[in-house]
C-alpha cells in the first residue's frame, strides 16, 4: 500500500482569466523557460513572499512570520513587506554589500515597471502621451 505524503502529493488548482490575460502569462513563460503551470507556480509563491496576508495564522508558511520573535508588533503593511524582503535575501545570501543588496532588491524592476505598465494601458487603466512627455491615469484624460 503506497503511503501518501502532503509534501509531495500534487493537486490540481484552476483559476478562469480573460484570453489576454493567458496570453500575456504563455509570453512571460516561454521566455522565462517555463510551463505554464510552472510560471503561475512560481509567481504564487513570488506573491506570497511579497505582501502579508491579513489574519494569516501565526506559525503559517508565509514569509512575514518564519523565524521572526516579533509578532506583537503593529501592523504595518508598507514597511514590513520590505523588511521581510531585507532578512529574506540576506538569510539566502549571507553577507552582502550595498550595491549587492540593493541589486538583490531592485532585480528586474525595469522589466517588471515595462509588463506592469503594458498591462495598464490594455486595460485602459494608464496612458502614455508623447506630448506631455509621460505616463498619466487614463480617466484624468491628456490635458
Amino acid at each position: 500500500m503506497a503511503t501518501e505524503n502532503p509534501d509531495t502529493d500534487r493537486a490540481t488548482v484552476s483559476t478562469y482569466v480573460p484570453e489576454y490575460q493567458k496570453q500575456r502569462w504563455a509570453d512571460h513563460a516561454d521566455r522565462m523557460g517555463m510551463s505554464q503551470s510552472e510560471f503561475v507556480r512560481t509567481m504564487v509563491q513570488a506573491g506570497r513572499r511579497e505582501f502579508a496576508v491579513e489574519g494569516a495564522e501565526a506559525g503559517g508558511e508565509t514569509a512575514e512570520t518564519e523565524g521572526r520573535e516579533d509578532l506583537s508588533r503593529p501592523s504595518n503593511p508598507r514597511g514590513e513587506a520590505f523588511e521581510d524582503r531585507v532578512v529574506e535575501t540576506l538569510s539566502e545570501s549571507g553577507h552582502l554589500s550595498w550595491d549587492e543588496l540593493v541589486a538583490s532588491l531592485t532585480d528586474n524592476i525595469e522589466g517588471r515597471l515595462d509588463e506592469t505598465l503594458q498591462e495598464l494601458q490594455a486595460d485602459n487603466v494608464v496612458q502614455y502621451s508623447g506630448r506631455h512627455g509621460g505616463y498619466s491615469l487614463a480617466s484624468e484624460g491628456p490635458e
